[in-house]
């Protein structure tokens, strides 16, 4: 039973229950977990590094998430007719809608050219083009690398390699990448044995030679509000013999100093 207790004072009667005693932590209010002080804290700081990080954006002119970036003409408006002395012998599409899904981008062609400066029988003779756009590049550029190996070949060497591009007095040095791969035991019989792959980046108006200087110069350009990459690709997979490193560069070269110059006039854009 609750006891009672009576108390006489300034003339009235006061009378007390004693309530039995409980434990102590059947009365604490429970506070919620966003209501503690450190979580509130946590959340006023995060807040305000948020704003802070908005306002040193926009007053520093940084761009981190960069606008999409058209080309001035599409690739497949290249004019094959100042590609000369090569001949476009057939164009490609990718049929495929998983490989054109994983290729991330529309921009593309895909060309078999023939030198006809070359001997029939020469392994240089023909040769595939393959070129990439990426006019929002927010991506991890493709590099054959992966894309060959992904597809069950085996790559037997990696070389950098430097193209002498343009007339003697005005001569680019352009880095790039020469690759060699062989196929399978798995692979048909009427399959190339061996075939080089060579590659370069066009990145923001200059060039790189590999996906890592593609990374630098994609990510160099914070003051951007555009950015852009396209990769260009020459494959000698079109005769039964694999032409040496050095042909295979020679011959890659050559096409550059031919292809390059239409691309930077009339299809790559230009950063403000």
């Amino acid at each position: 039973m609750n006891e009672k207790k009576c108390q006489v004072g300034s003339g009235k009667l006061e009378v007390e229950e004693a309530l039995p005693l409980l434990p102590t932590s059947d009365f604490r209010l429970q506070t919620p977990s966003y209501l503690q002080p450190a979580f509130v804290i946590c959340a006023i700081v995060l807040a305000g590094t948020g704003v802070g990080m908005s306002l040193a954006t926009q007053r520093l002119g940084l761009y981190f998430k960069k606008e999409p970036l058209s080309l001035k003409k599409p690739l497949t408006a290249l004019d094959e007719g100042k590609l000369g002395p090569y001949r476009v012998a057939a164009r490609i599409p990718i049929e495929n809608e998983d490989i054109l899904k994983s290729l991330g981008t529309a921009d593309y062609i895909q060309w078999l050219l023939e030198d006809p400066r070359e001997g029939r029988d020469s392994p240089v003779r023909k040769l595939l083009l393959f070129i990439t756009y990426y006019g929002q590049a927010d991506r991890v550029p493709h590099v054959p690398e992966e894309c060959y190996t992904g597809g069950g070949y085996q790559r037997l060497a990696t070389t950098a390699v430097s193209f002498q591009v343009g007339a003697s007095e005005n001569r680019s040095e352009i880095p790039g990448r020469y690759l060699l791969f062989g196929r399978t035991a798995s692979d048909p019989a009427g399959a190339v044995s061996q075939f080089p792959v060579l590659y370069l980046f066009r990145v923001n108006g200059e060039y790189a030679g590999s996906r890592d200087e593609a990374r630098l110069a994609l990510n160099k350009n914070l003051f951007g509000k555009y950015s852009y990459f396209c990769k260009i690709e020459l494959v000698f997979n079109q005769s039964a013999v694999a032409p040496a490193r050095e042909s295979a560069a020679a011959a890659s070269e050559r096409l550059l100093g031919v292809l390059l110059p239409r691309l930077e006039q009339e299809h790559w854009p230009d950063l403000e």
